[in-house]
């Protein structure tokens, strides 16, 4: 495995563009090994880098095929984190999506991919509904834009100078 330096300063944050700023810990992050690895993976990150990549991931699954892709996928594993992302960014109605989400499965999905299989066939959630309040709420604001904001305001939480693995796209 190659790794490369990335660092994160002012002049990353500032382009604004956020996804570069999450870089480090999106590379890093580990949704496929279970709950331990994917907080050991996130434990060199503060809780505002691990809230915004939970949030990347949650609305990148929820645009690919809905709440059912999100919890069905190994992504379902950052649905916690991703809620406490939207209320740490003050997106009060994302959060009521998300909350809703977990307590159509039965409240308290878990994080582990094949209990959550379970937990939806105990409970047939039905999303479609949750689907398209998301949608329309990304209609109407500019998630990219809010996250980055945040980032802008709280700068300091998202500096970063290490070796992460070599991306793919590098």
């Amino acid at each position: 495995m190659e790794f490369e330096h990335i660092r994160i300063d002012d002049d990353v944050i500032d382009k604004g563009f956020f996804i570069d700023v999450l870089d480090p810990a999106w590379r890093t992050v580990d949704i496929y090994s279970g709950k331990i690895e994917y907080d050991k993976s996130l434990s060199a990150f503060t809780n505002e880098q691990r809230f915004l990549v939970a949030i990347t991931w949650y609305i990148s699954e929820v645009n690919n095929g809905g709440h059912k892709q999100f919890y069905y996928n190994p992504t379902g594993i950052v649905w916690k984190d991703a809620l406490s992302g939207f209320q740490e960014i003050g997106l009060d109605e994302a959060v009521s999506i998300l909350d809703e989400s977990a307590k159509r499965i039965g409240g308290n999905p878990s994080f582990e991919r094949e209990t959550r299989w379970k937990q939806m066939d105990v409970h047939d959630p039905k999303f479609d509904d949750l689907d398209d309040r998301f949608y329309d709420l990304e209609e109407r604001i500019n998630l990219d834009e809010i996250m980055q904001d945040y980032i802008r305001k709280h700068r300091n939480a998202f500096y970063y100078e290490g070796d992460v693995k070599k991306s793919d796209f590098s």
